[in-house]
């Protein structure tokens, strides 16, 4: 199974990876064997981010053409044939949360700059499909209360969204993942409790599921006896 998971920052992003993988294991024997979700300048290293508050203000005070290069090199790296040879891969944020923040919060990447990140997003989908066409874009979403009540609650370290930004943020991201060039989509809402959306999830994920992913279920059940 390959997903990438989009959405705005406090949309809960993390708690419904986390979720798919216990799903996956829990029907399929087998984990992601990393979730990369480090694409959020300043919190761009380690699985999860291990970034010292010290390197989180170094990397917040270079230049836009430094935090420019720096996320796509990483962009680059992160579309080899080492991520794509195994039959699962999970990538929270990616090219899509990239094509968002930069230009909005991060000085670069805007429409007919240099790296222009649509236009990267694109070279980085089109690498992607000529390894497999098997990508599942899940589109997170949330109410905005519900995304402003949890930054209030548990503001990130160094987050990246005010609550003034919420509905232009969820906006651009709809905007994104529209104009994707991975054609499997879905969307789940995250307003509620995570049980809820895994329940949207698993309905909407088995049209997408591989062959590889329907003989894995097959297997683990009559392994254990179900």
């Amino acid at each position: 199974m390959r997903l990438l998971l989009a959405g705005c920052e406090y949309a809960g992003g993390t708690t419904l990876a986390h979720a798919i993988d216990d799903w996956m294991f829990e029907n399929m024997g087998t984990r992601f064997s990393l979730i990369h979700e480090h694409w959020k300048i300043p919190h761009t290293s380690g699985h999860p981010d291990d970034t010292t508050s010290e390197e989180q203000a170094w990397l917040l005070q270079a230049s836009p053409k430094f935090k420019e290069m720096h996320q796509r090199h990483s962009l680059y790296y992160h579309v080899q044939a080492n991520t794509f040879n195994q039959h699962d891969g999970m990538i929270v944020g990616g090219h899509i949360e990239e094509a968002v923040y930069a230009p909005m919060f991060f000085g670069y990447g805007g429409r007919g700059e240099p790296h222009d990140r649509e236009l990267v997003a694109h070279q980085v989908e089109n690498t992607i499909l000529g390894f497999t066409k098997d990508t599942v874009i899940v589109d997170f979403t949330a109410d905005t209360d519900v995304i402003a009540q949890r930054m209030k609650n548990d503001p990130h370290e160094n987050g990246i969204i005010s609550e003034g930004d919420i509905d232009k943020v969820k906006s651009r991201f709809g905007e994104i993942i529209a104009s994707s060039l991975l054609g499997n989509k879905i969307t789940v809402d995250n307003s509620g409790d995570i049980s809820d959306t895994m329940a949207q999830f698993i309905t909407k994920i088995e049209p997408f599921l591989t062959d590889t992913d329907r003989s894995r279920i097959i297997t683990h059940s009559r392994l254990a006896g179900s």
